[in-house]
């Protein structure tokens, strides 16, 4: 058994110098790694940076339905439960939204809001960017 153990640790030994031996070098600063690191940094931050601004021009509603509906406001329940107020017109529509069910809870007249809704916590540099052009 203690043969087989030792062969097999003394073949995997060999196999790890020979790939250390055939392996390239690893490059140096000098000899441009640090510039082509922070190129990769830049082309990374640019693709993020524009597919956010594609996700953005996809989601938003266009044509006439865009102004039919929105969602006044919303508030967890429970862990997956939600209650929704969407302005429909001039009336609000309560609804319970739970997975795989929406329910009419009640049907109120458009009331003006007391309180802006919170500003969403974002930086500032990305609040911006997600502006309307």
């Amino acid at each position: 058994m203690r043969k087989l153990v030792v062969s097999t640790i003394t073949l995997f030994l060999t196999a790890a110098e020979a790939l250390a031996q055939a392996a390239p070098p690893l490059p140096s600063v000098s000899s441009g790694g640090l510039p082509q690191m922070l190129l990769g940094v830049a082309g990374i931050l640019a693709l993020l940076i524009g597919s956010l601004w594609l996700l953005k021009k996809l989601t938003l509603q266009r044509g006439t339905a865009a102004g039919l509906m929105r969602v006044v406001a919303a508030t967890a329940v429970g862990g997956r439960e939600r209650v929704v107020i969407v302005e429909v017109g001039s009336t609000w529509l309560v609804l319970g939204v739970a997975p795989g069910r929406v329910t009419a809870l009640a049907e109120i007249p458009r009331q003006p809001l007391a309180t802006p809704p919170p500003a969403e916590a974002m930086p500032g540099w990305l609040q911006g960017l997600m502006r309307k052009p």
